[in-house]
């Protein structure tokens, strides 16, 4: 167990470890280059974009497959906003996401990732909310539905393997 305290001359936290912990110090070890590259070759990046053309795929599906069993176009069309409200934020969100990996400065491209997340959140909701005024005669259930299916794409991709994080690679 680590317990943070103070330094009684400069106040800067330091951790102390207890005795149980004294024997585990890790030692860092940069990687060579060619470990480097291995380690790349073995964690590709994932790209978001992926997953976002998977859901919409999905909430296409799903708007095509509640019209042809409900013989509804209203049923279409709501289960098809409920899709738009999770594609059309996640879009913004991945293409201000891909700028935001450019920024050099790390705490500038984290505050940036919380206030995009914000951007998606209240564009979803707005989305949500002006739903009764374009579609007429909404079904929430099928607009509900077509939302969650859609946004849980996420886990579909992950059992697909696309978002699967690989083991570490050992070096010696």
């Amino acid at each position: 167990m680590v317990k943070i305290a103070s330094s009684p001359e400069t106040g800067i936290p330091v951790s102390a470890s207890d005795d149980a912990d004294e024997g585990l110090e890790l030692e860092f070890k940069p990687l060579t280059a060619e470990q480097a590259q291995a380690w790349r070759q073995q964690n590709p990046v994932v790209s978001p974009w992926r997953v976002l053309a998977l859901q919409v795929v999905v909430g296409a599906l799903v708007a095509v497959l509640t019209g042809l069993v409900s013989g509804q176009f209203r049923l279409a069309a709501s289960a098809a906003w409920g899709s738009v409200a999770v594609v059309i934020p996640a879009v913004v969100f991945v293409r201000a996401l891909s700028r935001q990996m450019r920024r050099t400065q790390s705490g500038s491209a984290l505050a940036g990732l919380f206030v995009w997340e914000l951007v998606k959140i209240i564009l979803t909701v707005a989305l949500l909310l002006v739903a009764p005024k374009v579609i007429s005669d909404l079904s929430w259930f099928a607009l509900v539905a077509g939302f969650v299916v859609t946004m849980k794409v996420y886990w579909l991709a992950m059992a697909l393997g696309w978002m699967q994080t690989k083991s570490k690679p050992k070096f010696l």
